[in-house]
């Protein structure tokens, strides 16, 4: 990493800030090369997607959504209205921080595998320290200049802000630096637009990228200028105020309103089928666990290697977007479902939050909550605390909650240490190598709840499936076999009373 370059003069010196720019030439220190290097083939390699993960049908169709290069997004002579479709190709990242350096280097690092999973290629990036983002050009308008010369030097297409910016800013700067502006807050989304495959996930993606987008519409020039329409409502306006009515931006506001309240209804309209499926889990009384965790933290791998499910697996942020839930077992037998879901990252949108709600809803609804924090990132704690606030704004911090450390096999003895004394109850697994699954199964075992009621049953052979039921659902204490039939000592819950009331004896 480059040294900070001492802070600068002028104009930003005048405020009496003590600012440094920095320039991210690297992503890594030369001592840790090979050590990334490692972990990149191990997790991209062939082997990477062992025979637990599945058939892995879907990564071929992922792999074949790529961005078409030479494509341009330089703002020269813009007359449309804003809001183009993101086509990144080259970009530049920039960061403003009060805080850790350390810790604006890893976010911004993080933005960088963000804009790679949207298809981009990061040239280069900077950060500026300062106590707050200048309300104006986000960074200081000496360093905005300076940002031009760099996107202008490098051929950027693209510039890439590490927070969400306000209409103003992104306008200011972008009339800075003559191309393409935007924020962490677009790429997640535009993220979220090329992965969502089921028909509620495109309609959450959707729904969140108009409320994003609704109050940064922008329109140049007099391509926008449609005021007063008919007679002007006879307020005597005169000649030449005549004119076709709604401006043009009016009328892209409007049509954005009724498409967003056709998608709310349309959201609103899945839920039927949602709760169906897990009243018919409740009336069987097949307990739930949901896998939570930051983005790229292994969650679909860990699925696949408790499950077989097969759900696809990929070395990039936001590979999951919609819940898949597959049948498992216990060490002891009972059955529970098992759902894979969405992964967090630091400064979620709330547009996604709240789009995806109903998808959480599966996190929510569980009755343990398997929480993955990849053990080989650099900065794991602030993972684990992202997670657990998304988790209390769906009102899932009540559940159980089991830390699993993913990825074993690529952190270091010293390293486990740091990351015992930071959850020391915390399991430390592979889904790549099967490590510790056994031991988050036992785990989970222990915390799903157990049927409390003791019954003596005798069931005619005839009544094989009361047999696997009560193997399946419920702890079967002991089983033997008489004339008149097999009887069975086990322990219920008070709701499947009724249903066994003809075997009590």
């Amino acid at each position: 990493m480059a040294e900070p370059q001492d802070a600068g003069t002028g104009a930003d010196a005048g405020h009496g800030q003590g600012r440094a720019m920095e320039r991210i030439l690297r992503w890594a220190q030369p001592a840790d090369t090979e050590v990334l290097a490692a972990r990149a083939q191990a997790l991209q390699g062939d082997d990477a997607f062992s025979d637990a993960d599945g058939e892995q049908l879907d990564r071929d169709e992922r792999a074949a959504l790529r961005r078409v290069s030479g494509l341009r997004t330089e703002l020269e002579d813009v007359t449309e209205v804003e809001y183009r479709q993101l086509r990144l190709e080259n970009v530049v990242l920039v960061g403003v921080y009060s805080g850790s350096a350390g810790d604006a280097e890893n976010s911004l690092r993080e933005l960088a595998a963000l804009a790679e999973t949207a298809g981009a290629q990061v040239l280069d990036g900077i950060l500026q320290r300062r106590p707050n983002p200048d309300p104006a050009t986000y960074v200081g308008r000496g360093k905005a200049e300076e940002l031009a010369a760099m996107v202008k030097e490098l051929g950027a297409d693209t510039v890439i802000a590490d927070s969400e910016l306000a209409p103003s800013q992104r306008r200011a700067l972008e009339d800075r630096v003559k191309v393409k502006v935007i924020d962490r807050t677009a790429v997640i989304l535009d993220i979220f637009s090329q992965h969502a495959k089921s028909r509620e996930g495109k309609a959450q993606v959707e729904l969140a990228q108009l409320e994003y987008l609704l109050p940064r519409l922008r329109g140049w020039g007099e391509s926008m200028s449609r005021q007063a329409g008919g007679q002007v409502g006879g307020q005597g306006a005169g000649m030449g105020s005549r004119g076709p009515g709604e401006t043009k931006i009016e009328l892209d506001r409007r049509r954005i309103h009724t498409r967003m309240a056709r998608l709310r209804k349309q959201i609103k309209g899945f839920a039927p089928a949602r709760q169906a499926k897990r009243a018919n889990r409740d009336r069987f009384e097949v307990p739930g666990v949901a896998i939570a965790g930051y983005t790229n933290a292994g969650k679909s791998s860990l699925l696949n290697r408790i499950t077989g499910a097969g759900v696809l697996v990929e070395n990039a942020l936001f590979a999951t977007l919609d819940a898949t839930v597959r049948r498992a077992q216990t060490p002891d037998g009972r059955e529970f479902t098992i759902a894979d879901t969405v992964g967090f990252v630091r400064n979620l949108p709330h547009q996604l939050v709240e789009a995806f709600r109903s998808t959480l809803e599966e996190v929510a609804e569980s009755e343990v909550v398997v929480h993955v924090v990849d053990g080989s990132h650099p900065d794991p704690a602030s993972q684990i605390a992202t997670v657990r606030d998304v988790l209390g704004e769906t009102g899932a911090r009540s559940i159980p909650e089991i830390v699993v450390f993913n990825k074993a096999d690529l952190i270091a003895d010293d390293d486990r240490l740091v990351l015992r004394g930071l959850q020391p109850d915390a399991i430390f697994a592979s889904a790549r190598t099967g490590e510790g699954v056994d031991e988050v199964l036992a785990r989970i075992a222990e915390l799903l709840p157990r049927p409390e009621v003791a019954v003596s049953l005798l069931v005619p052979f005839d009544r094989g499936d009361v047999i696997a039921m009560l193997h399946d659902r419920f702890e079967v204490l002991e089983e033997r076999y008489e004339e008149a039939g097999t009887r069975i000592d086990a322990k219920v819950s008070e709701a499947a009373l009724s249903q066994l009331a003809a075997f009590r004896v």
